[in-house]
């Protein structure tokens, strides 16, 4: 296994460093952004390369790339970073917390990361460059597309066809067989039950405050008392 160089410098870089390293026996020699953003001696305690030096100090011959970066742009932006370090010559590993315990016959693309404790039913596929947070479902025989974002406890059931560069968020649901289109927003809470064509946006209101108080609530409700 090469010694592995992660871009990216933000939260979602420290995540994913904290599991390549103590979770999937990555061997993490530095980080890299674009020179904009590569500032100062380093990051996590390690060197931090602008990514327009990295093939010269960290050629891909001696080192795999991760890509972890959010869901900008729809995951855009991380796609496009993944293109650039393709063709740099880079291989592009995935991150996978064993304690995720993924199926074995789960196809897993490049640059996926799945978090614990994510729930990943057999016969399933993960486009390239999806990442699945900790508290996600994906049902059985669902295919995820590429650059995708399954935000922790989101739930896609069996059988579903995820489009590319699709992001659920929070408690998101799609029902079982249900498909949705490339570049689709399910919000918070939202309950997908009819197929979504491209770039569809499904958002459920949030709840309103009730007009009592919390002291009012706490004396109607009993709740103190349970």
């Amino acid at each position: 296994m090469k010694e592995l160089v992660i871009f990216g410098v933000g939260k979602i870089a420290d995540v994913v460093y904290y599991y390549a390293k103590n979770e999937c026996g990555f061997t993490v020699a530095a980080f890299t952004a674009d020179a904009a953003f590569a500032t100062g001696n380093g990051f996590d305690g390690l060197p931090l390369v602008p990514f327009e030096e990295l093939k010269a100090k960290y050629p891909p011959e001696k080192y795999d790339l991760f890509v972890a970066v959010g869901y900008h742009d729809m995951n855009r932006l991380r796609q496009q970073k993944c293109a650039e370090a393709i063709a740099m010559g880079y291989h592009l590993v995935s991150v996978v917390s064993p304690h995720s315990r993924v199926p074995s016959n789960v196809k897993v693309g490049a640059n996926c990361f799945i978090m614990p404790p994510a729930i990943v039913h057999p016969c399933v596929t993960l486009g390239d460059n999806t990442f699945v947070w900790s508290g996600a479902l994906v049902g059985h025989h669902s295919e995820v597309g590429a650059n995708c974002w399954i935000t922790s406890g989101s739930n896609i059931g069996g059988n579903v066809r995820i489009g590319e560069n699709c992001f659920l968020a929070m408690n998101a649901t799609i029902a079982h067989s249900v498909n949705t289109g490339a570049a689709c927003f399910i919000g918070a809470n939202a309950l997908v039950t009819k197929h979504l064509t491209d770039k569809q946006v499904v958002i459920a209101e949030n709840h309103k405050p009730i007009k009592l108080n919390s002291d009012q609530f706490l004396r109607l409700s009993k709740f103190s008392s349970l």
